[in-house]
């Protein structure tokens, strides 16, 4: 999806690819912190806002904001170091 994204021909799904991105983040990470944030009063309300917010058809909607500011600087740092290991993967599979 960040190929994608990252690509030079943009189109509709651009969009719905970043909130993928920052959904499959958002996932990952929930599922270190699961174990303590659901304790929390209204987690599950906040979470919701959270997903609210990232599908809001704004222009600062929180998939945009949240991958222009960390998952893409993050992403463009380390993409060469991801591609070779993803290739160095498919040739041993």
């Amino acid at each position: 999806s960040i190929k994608a994204i990252e690509s030079s021909s943009k189109e509709d799904d651009t969009t719905w690819l970043t909130y993928w991105v920052v959904y499959g983040v958002f996932s990952i990470a929930e599922s270190f912190s699961d174990l303590f944030l659901y304790w929390f009063p209204c987690y599950y309300v906040g979470k919701c806002l959270f997903l609210l917010w990232c599908m809001a058809p704004v222009s600062w909607n929180g998939s945009q904001v949240l991958y222009h500011n960390l998952i893409r600087p993050c992403f463009l740092k380390h993409h060469q170091t991801v591609d070779s290991v993803l290739g160095t993967l498919g040739t041993k599979a």
